[in-house]
């Protein structure tokens, strides 16, 4: 957007009373949230200012630019502390003056007519009045704000832990610089690394500190902006699960309801995936991790998808397993009643202000009953069920005493979880899976969960998990099928010597 565009959308704002939200935008992407306020920003800033004290500043470093056929996604970091989604941006928090500024690259004239405009310095004003950050600088001008601050701050605290990207949580952005380190042809340094580097080089004397277990704390407990935009993208991700057990079906392809599952996404105003799609059936699924492939889904298999979107920042985490008949039939039925009855023992069982271990610890004596009373067709199965309560009786023994699954919110593995006290405040996710590996059999359900002060509330529990439900949601029509695949390409060769004419 042109910046006499930007000022001009912000001073009408301003004069109407109006909150100068997600005004500015580049095709029609926003440059700041509309999802949170700028109170909900500025609040987080203020929270480090504290943390950090007076005689300390905070330097955090957003996303460095895409090519030009990308599409820019901010790190999780830099949107957390200022809702602003422009490349190659940076926030300067003045412990002392609890104060920030935020620094911008200049405006590339060649690059917006082709791109679209990016918010700059030189829209400094309008730039203030929509972020909420008190001041808007130039890029270049970081170093000498720094080296002349006075009193000269005695530390500088910046991120150490890897900056989350697209459809990336920290676990993964730390195997991807373990990988290039490990790589006798690569031996890429970490971009945090060498951003430490830079500061301590251009800001000599200043002693620099790691600001990642503050931001880690602060984003372990979610705010109500938080709950309101993770409870939308878990609506938008089991809508897109209920959709695909609709349309499938023996024939269709696990890419297919990839597919299906992303249009889903899109059509509902999500702005990416939280992950590359699990689609697993049969044997595949043994691969907890296998993504969505071309392979076919035969009659008379299981197949489990684990999938999400992200919208505004923000990820949802569930799964479910269904039969591709549409119907679960023998060692089916078996296996997975007796896995839901088990999942929804500790699932039911967590509560606000109890412990992991001790929801774990009622539902292994309601799991034990269920062993009890279960008559298994085969000793495989019998064996894979004993070895599905085992994991929580090892769980209990483990140093956390008792782990009930991951956190979940600007990651897919977030900062808090479902370990010690769960705390008002705590988004997670359990997903214990039921494994019969003489069959390649493999059972996992997944759902998120809210602590708040008086419940745990299950955020996607209306997503079909009983027996019984899973069915009747098969039985109606899918999008698949009143889609069939391959018509472009029949037409194709029914008309070979079609040509495309002026």
């Amino acid at each position: 957007m042109p910046r006499f565009l930007i000022a001009s959308s912000v001073c009408a704002a301003l004069i109407s009373g109006a909150a100068v939200v997600g005004v500015a935008t580049q095709a029609g992407r926003p440059q700041f949230s509309q999802a949170f306020t700028r109170e909900e920003f500025a609040g987080r800033r203020a929270r480090i200012a504290e943390t950090i004290g007076p005689r300390a500043v905070a330097l955090v470093q957003g996303a460095p630019s895409v090519h030009s056929s990308a599409v820019f996604r901010q790190s999780n970091e830099f949107f957390y502390v200022t809702g602003v989604t422009v490349p190659q941006s940076y926030l300067l928090i003045d412990g002392a003056s609890k104060k920030s500024t935020l620094y911008l690259p200049p405006r590339d004239e060649r690059r917006a007519a082709t791109e679209g405009d990016l918010l700059t310095a030189d829209d400094a004003a309008a730039v203030v009045a929509l972020t909420g950050i008190e001041q808007v600088h130039p890029l270049g001008q970081l170093a000498q704000d720094v080296k002349g601050m006075s009193p000269a701050p005695a530390a500088i605290y910046t991120p150490f832990q890897p900056a989350e990207g697209d459809a990336e949580s920290r676990d993964g952005a730390r195997r991807k610089n373990a990988d290039a380190a490990a790589d006798p042809w690569d031996g890429r340094q970490p971009r945090e690394e060498r951003f430490i580097e830079l500061i301590k080089s251009r800001v000599p004397g200043a002693e620099v500190k790691d600001l990642s277990p503050a931001l880690d704390a602060m984003r372990a407990l979610k705010s109500s902006q938080e709950l309101a935009v993770i409870e939308r993208a878990t609506k938008i991700g089991g809508d897109a699960i209920v959709e695909a057990m609709r349309s499938t079906q023996p024939g269709v392809r696990e890419a297919e309801l990839d597919a299906l599952a992303r249009f889903i996404y899109v059509r509902n105003g999500a702005q990416g995936e939280a992950y590359r799609a699990i689609v697993a059936s049969g044997p595949s699924a043994m691969n907890q991790h296998h993504r969505a492939s071309e392979r076919v889904l035969p009659a008379g298999e299981l197949v489990v998808m684990d999938y999400c979107p992200d919208v505004s920042y923000y990820r949802c985490d569930v799964t479910r397993t269904w039969p591709v008949d549409g119907k679960f039939k023998g060692w089916q039925r078996e296996l997975y009643g007796f896995y839901n009855a088990s999942y929804e023992a500790i699932l039911y069982g967590i509560k606000p202000n109890v412990t992991a271990k001790s929801v774990l610890e009622g539902a292994i004596v309601k799991m034990d009953a269920l062993l009890g009373s279960t008559k298994f067709s085969k000793p495989e199965y019998r064996k894979a069920a004993e070895a599905f309560v085992d994991q929580f009786r090892r769980s209990l023994a483990s140093p956390r005493g008792g782990s009930l699954g991951h956190a979940v919110g600007m990651s897919t593995h977030d900062m808090g979880g479902g370990t010690g006290t769960l705390t008002p405040g705590l988004v997670f996710t359990i997903e214990p899976a039921l494994r019969v590996p003489e069959e390649n059999v493999y059972i996992r359900s997944e759902d998120m969960i809210v602590i708040t002060p008086t419940a745990a509330r299950i955020l996607s529990d209306w997503v079909p998990r009983d027996m019984s439900a899973i069915e009747k949601v098969m039985a109606e029509p899918g999008l698949l099928q009143r889609y069939p695949g391959g018509t472009t390409a029949t037409a194709m060769k029914s008309a070979p010597d079609a040509r495309i004419r002026p």
